[in-house]
């Protein structure tokens, strides 16, 4: 971190579904020396000005993730260095979530290193949001990271079971879990990314697919989107909060989720190729 730096603009954005690697990319990123990422990750700003059923989370967000921080340091027996703490301090107090304060969030990136915003949640902005942002950001570099929908809401689920502590024990509680359209909003590519790439043309999209196949490709793929050199990664093949939890949907969960989700296949197979229908689990 640069304790004098200046507020500054994020070079590149990093967007998209829900469990489709964005966590991945940034645990790459974050060892390139070109490219600097909050020690928080997401930023959550854009969405905080246009999505006002977000803000209640992301407030909880900004009051946990500084305390987070400093505990990942004592757990690994580092001192948190003064500069870090006056940097998070100085971030998640006062008047929040105004143009001035997002520059600021950027200030400790080194001049050599470009700031970078990994916020997926930044694909639902409505159509007045995606304007907001390509106003205020015209030239950003945006990543658009896309799983198949099916895998997708399968992972959410097993990963929102968990987080509740929950288990559904007969195929009527498995078809409610389906039922719940938290786990159809974020995998809408139909609706969201026609809006980034009306903005952003030039928008790079991935399919997670890629990243469990080819890793190194993924990167040299991004590497050159973003204008910045090779780097040799370390963990580059490893998951990213792989899940844990063994419970799985029934095949009829599965077949009811795969009917609803044919739109959005068709529109993916139309729009973007085979490559971004692939099976990954």
């Amino acid at each position: 971190m640069d304790p004098a730096g200046q507020p500054r603009k994020p070079g590149a954005l990093c967007i998209g579904a829900q469990k489709a690697g964005t966590s991945w990319l940034a645990q790459m990123l974050g060892q390139h020396p070109q490219i600097w990422i909050p020690p928080f990750k997401e930023v959550q700003y854009f969405n905080h000005l246009f999505i006002p059923e977000h803000r209640r989370w992301i407030d909880w967000h900004y009051r946990q993730k500084p305390q987070e921080i400093r505990d990942r340091h004592a757990k690994r027996g580092i001192p948190v260095p003064p500069e870090l703490d006056v940097y998070l301090n100085g971030v998640t107090r006062g008047k929040m979530f105004h143009n001035q304060w997002y520059k600021r969030v950027f200030a400790p990136a080194p001049p050599v290193a470009m700031p970078m915003d990994f916020t997926p949640e930044y694909s639902t902005l409505p159509d007045e949001g995606v304007d907001h942002v390509a106003g205020f950001l015209p030239k950003a570099r945006v990543i658009y990271l896309i799983r198949h929908p099916v895998d997708r809401a399968v992972s959410q689920l097993r990963m929102n079971l968990a987080r509740e502590r929950r288990r559904p024990e007969t195929l009527a509680d498995w078809m409610a879990e389906i039922d719940n359209p938290v786990l159809y909003d974020r995998g809408d590519y139909a609706t969201y990314l026609p809006r980034w790439q009306a903005r952003y043309p030039d928008m790079l999209v991935l399919p997670f697919g890629r990243i469990a196949r080819d890793p190194q490709g993924v990167m040299d793929t991004v590497e050159a989107y973003l204008g910045i050199g090779p780097w040799l990664y370390s963990n580059i093949a490893e998951k990213v909060f792989a899940s844990r939890n063994p419970v799985q949907p029934p095949p009829e969960a599965v077949a009811a989720l795969e009917d609803r989700m044919a739109p959005q296949l068709a529109f993916l197979a139309d729009h973007l190729g085979a490559d971004f229908v692939a099976r990954t689990r």
